[in-house]
């Protein structure tokens, strides 16, 4: 590929369809786009596998950002479902509030929702970084494998539940945990940890703030009396 322009480009939604947005933005002509008038539209900047930054000026529907691999994609406003679903690398940041299975499946890379994460945040999480500045709502983080997720504010009831060896980090009152996650000591390594996650997320909160929960790992292993 020839190098990119330096130039920022703008698309705008009311006129470009976001099918054609989207191949843009797969076989980029530029190393900067500006998203206007998305107005909530479903699937924007999907499927990148390109250090390109993306703006979008204004709130997304579902998807957005899904699949992303190396971009660093800003949402200014709010995001339906599944933003940064299956991540792969790159960063994803939403300015404002996420609707339910944020960050669902990712695998790599740091997603930041400034607001709060509705139900089931970080479901089955595969390695990625989530940071929520404000609450996550109930069975956030279920089954998540790998990964780590920090809550600023409140957790919904069954936090973690069926949580494999994913980490999370909370620093308001948890409603409830969910089956086999349990609060685990704060040691200097986790506190290092957890800084690192905040400076990055751009958040100044004292790691010492939060505490801790993971896997008991009471579900690793098979009981008889489990099967009838």
């Amino acid at each position: 590929m020839d190098a990119l322009s330096t130039d920022v480009v703008r698309l705008d939604l009311a006129t470009t369809p976001v099918r054609a947005l989207n191949a843009e933005l797969h076989a980029p002509a530029a190393k900067a786009y500006e998203v206007l008038h998305p107005d909530g539209a479903h699937a924007i900047a999907v499927g990148i596998d390109t250090e390109i930054t993306v703006d979008v000026r204004g709130h997304a529907g579902y998807y957005c950002a899904g699949m992303n691999d190396g971009a660093t994609i800003t949402v200014h406003g709010n995001v339906g479902t599944g933003v940064a679903e299956n991540m792969m690398s790159g960063t994803v940041r939403v300015t404002g509030d996420a609707s339910q299975s944020a960050g669902a499946t990712a695998h790599g890379g740091l997603l930041v929702i400034e607001g709060s994460a509705s139900m089931r945040c970080g479901i089955s999480l595969k390695g990625a970084d989530i940071v929520v500045g404000g609450d996550v709502g109930p069975m956030s983080a279920f089954m998540a494998q790998a990964g780590r997720i920090v809550v600023c504010g409140d957790a919904g009831d069954g936090l973690g539940d069926s949580i494999y060896e994913a980490r999370l980090y909370v620093r308001g009152e948890v409603a409830g945990l969910g089956a086999d996650c349990v609060e685990k000591p704060m040691r200097d390594e986790h506190r290092a940890e957890l800084a690192e996650l905040l400076a990055a997320a751009g958040f100044a909160h004292d790691a010492g703030e939060f505490r801790r929960y993971g896997s008991a790992r009471r579900l690793y292993h098979f009981a008889a009396h489990n099967t009838y």
